[in-house]
């Protein structure tokens, strides 16, 4: 925890302190998150203008609720999961996304790939970034948050096989997108 004065501040003290109003303590508490925070939100909206909202938006709702913090589990992932829940609620407000019947379901090929091997965290960030709305929002839940089909379809307001489907179509997207850069990749370097 950054020093307050001459001291470390402890998590429970900022914690009483944000519930108390004092500005320096919900400061902390801003410095100290944010900078993870903004990366969910980024995450999730795919561009900086409605991650910096979403990072405003959950800042206020920790700021109103953090009374109703008990200290189950750790406090970052209590903030962590309202910055997750806040992203949801935005993306839910400007996609819709289909149901797919289970005939539909069972044509989606989900074949294993491990060719992330070759690239760089930040290339397969920026690909996740350019997936679909749908697609990028299950991606996310599932595969970095690691929810259940089940909740996935809960969240968003879809069934199970929709959920499912979205991330099949997204791994062959985004295997697609890392074949194709490795394919520039490979014919970058023989043309020197």
């Amino acid at each position: 925890m950054r020093p307050a004065g001459n001291h470390i501040v402890s998590e429970p003290d900022l914690i009483d302190g944000c519930i108390k109003g004092n500005r320096q303590m919900q400061e902390l508490l801003y410095h100290r998150f944010s900078p993870k925070m903004y990366a969910v939100c980024l995450r999730y909206s795919g561009n900086t203008e409605d991650a910096r909202d979403l990072l405003q938006e959950g800042f206020i709702k920790i700021f109103k609720n953090l009374s109703k913090y008990r200290g189950d589990g750790s406090f970052e992932g209590w903030i962590r999961r309202i910055f997750v829940n806040t992203s949801i609620e935005h993306f839910r407000k400007k996609v819709h996304l289909h149901d797919v019947t289970e005939t539909q379901e069972k044509t989606i090929e989900d074949k294993e790939w491990n060719v992330l091997d070759n690239l760089a965290e930040k290339d397969i960030i920026k690909m996740i970034h350019d997936l679909s709305p749908g697609y990028k929002a299950v991606f996310n839940l599932h595969v970095i948050e690691g929810y259940s089909h089940k909740e996935i379809a809960d969240i968003l307001g879809i069934n199970e096989g929709t959920s499912k489907s979205q991330l099949a179509r997204a791994k062959m997207v985004l295997k697609k997108m890392v074949q194709d850069r490795l394919n520039r990749t490979s014919n970058d370097t023989v043309n020197l």
